[in-house]
């Protein structure tokens, strides 16, 4: 079941296609700032970007930082949104269940895919901004690093303190991580509206509404008490990794308060679809 939902997500040219915006964005901010005369100054404009003019392998941080805020969630939405809604406006989920597959089985198979295409899509804005970082900016170019033979070595991580290649590598391996279980969350979110609605585009949109209300949220003082609570309130606690020490509170807040929403949301939605009645 699980290969069959893979497939399906291999074969749709949309997922592609929000694969390929999703790696848009970083590259289009990577040519202007590669052509510009001067960078952000320290400690404004987006995460890294005033760091990666001088070493361009931290610009797939940069390019996390541009997508996770808006870009990611939106493409989560829409995969998420599409997963039982949208085989329920085909009129394909009435004969997937008549098949004997369970509905849990196949709630389980969607959620899988579901992680499976947040990581990849990750996973290929992290390649490909790598890529194009070097290219632009090229690799340790900053002062104060050096390396055997005197040859620069390593980044510069938020403390100041420098990282060597391995040990940027396993923190970007961390930041991924961290990301997709914060963008599972959401997605759980979204599945379960999926499963109360039988449009695609309504549960979307409603898993958008959830974003847009929670971010709103965090700006406002009156909704202090709850804001730790809200499922964008340590979506940035990827970049505590970019520390040294890495700071590891928020971190494991963050990795809590998702786990919470995938059980809670995932159960919900698994409570809904066990006893929906299937007509289209």
């Amino acid at each position: 079941m699980i290969g069959v939902e893979l497939r399906k997500l291999a074969l749709r040219p949309r997922v592609w296609f929000s694969v390929l915006l999703l790696c848009l964005l970083p590259a289009i901010v990577g040519v202007f700032l590669a052509t510009a005369d001067f960078a952000p100054p320290p400690g404004q404009g987006g995460a890294f970007l005033s760091a990666v003019v001088n070493d361009g392998a931290l610009y797939p941080a940069a390019a996390l930082a541009l997508v996770l805020p808006l870009f990611l969630p939106i493409a989560v939405a829409v995969a998420a949104g599409d997963a039982i809604a949208g085989e329920a406006a085909t009129g394909t989920l009435r004969y997937l269940l008549v098949r004997p597959v369970g509905r849990t089985r196949l709630l389980g198979a969607k959620m899988v895919a579901l992680a499976v295409y947040v990581t990849a899509a990750i996973v290929i804005v992290v390649l490909t901004s790598l890529v194009l970082g070097v290219i632009l900016f090229g690799t340790g170019g900053h002062p104060g690093v050096a390396g055997p033979g005197g040859q620069p070595s390593g980044v510069t991580s938020l403390s100041g303190q420098s990282l060597s290649s391995s040990a940027l590598g396993l923190r970007l391996l961390g930041a991924v991580s961290y990301i997709v279980v914060s963008m599972l969350g959401f997605a759980a979110i979204t599945v379960f509206l999926s499963t109360v609605s039988d449009s695609a585009l309504g549960a979307a949109l409603g898993g958008l509404a959830v974003l847009i209300t929670s971010t709103v949220l965090e700006t406002l003082d009156a909704a202090a008490s709850v804001r730790p609570y809200l499922p964008t309130h340590y979506w940035l606690s990827w970049i505590d990794f970019f520390r040294d020490p890495v700071l590891w509170r928020n971190i494991d807040y963050g990795l809590l308060l998702q786990a919470g929403y995938v059980v809670v949301f995932f159960g919900a939605a698994w409570a809904n679809f066990a006893t929906k009645d299937v007509t289209s």
